[in-house]
């Protein structure tokens, strides 16, 4: 699926091979000076920040970060119709995303990386789907995340970090608050083994427009059904503070990580179709609008 690129107020848009969309903490991806800023028009409002565009594993990536210049956007109100569009209009054909994840599970302790296969969604509200206008299309989710760039990502990460976890079932929650203890344990019991906020709708959205994606987790706490209870040390009790510092202190890996997945990922990739080529086309054509955007 290619488009022509759109204009904007920065000129001509580029065309990329690959997209990286960055979690909680990862808020730039290229040496200062190295890439170039573009605001996307989108039928969907702005994106949650600027795209940047440079290289990046021997490919030409695009980057945008999830929650916006200083984490200012929260997870229920990022618009993620915006941020998916954005991308496919620039001809990215795979996206890899990071994600910061707490654990649910004793087998994902904090400090693990995760190449996630499934989700289970707990989220309600947001706009979740391209096709709510037009044309109806029921996309096959069975296995949300690329099959094809799983392997390819487990085998870049096997050469280069060793340690990490190869799967993992991740619980999306609403959101902005954190889990209780009894959800906590509730997630556990449904088979997940993390549990973040922003997943879905993200990873559908992509699959919608035939882009693949895979995604990398950062597990930075034991949420709240494996943390210490509230009259034990509560040091390791889940909360924004100890996420963006263990983030940070992860950060040089979890970017090594994804610029090794990018450069494994074959200039010809060609992602699966699981949404008829045409009913795409229809969605990427929609007219843009030119939305204020969130201050800089």
């Amino acid at each position: 699926m290619t488009t022509d690129p759109r204009d904007s107020s920065t000129g001509p848009l580029p065309t990329v091979d690959v997209a990286v969309i960055g979690g909680s903490g990862l808020y730039s991806l290229f040496a200062e000076g190295t890439a170039d800023s573009f605001e996307v028009d989108t039928p969907y409002g702005p994106t949650s920040s600027p795209v940047t565009v440079g290289e990046l594993g021997g490919k030409r990536v695009a980057f945008l970060t999830r929650h916006g210049k200083g984490h200012s956007v929260p997870p229920h109100q990022i618009g993620f119709r915006a941020n998916i569009w954005a991308l496919a209009s620039l001809g990215a054909k795979a996206i890899v995303s990071s994600s910061a994840v707490g654990g649910v599970h004793p087998d994902y302790p904090p400090g693990t990386l995760v190449v996630t296969d499934q989700f289970i969604d707990r989220t309600w509200g947001r706009p979740d789907t391209f096709f709510d206008q037009g044309s109806v299309q029921h996309l096959a989710a069975a296995d949300p995340f690329d099959p094809a760039l799983r392997g390819l990502a487990i085998d870049a990460l096997a050469s280069e970090l060793g340690s990490f976890a190869p799967s993992g079932t991740c619980v999306v929650i609403q959101g902005p608050r954190f889990s209780t203890r009894a959800e906590s344990l509730w997630w556990q019991q449904a088979g997940a083994h993390t549990v973040n906020m922003t997943m879905v709708p993200e990873v559908p959205l992509a699959a919608e427009l035939n882009i693949g994606t895979v995604n990398l987790s950062f597990v930075t706490d034991s949420d709240a059904g494996l943390s210490p209870a509230e009259d034990d040390d509560d040091s390791e009790i889940v909360s924004h503070e100890l996420v963006m510092r263990r983030l940070a202190e992860a950060q040089p890996v979890i970017v090594r990580a994804i610029e090794r997945i990018v450069q494994a990922i074959p200039r010809d990739f060609a992602p699966r179709e699981l949404i008829p080529a045409a009913a795409v086309a229809e969605v990427l054509a929609r007219p843009v609008s030119s939305a204020p955007r969130p201050p800089a």
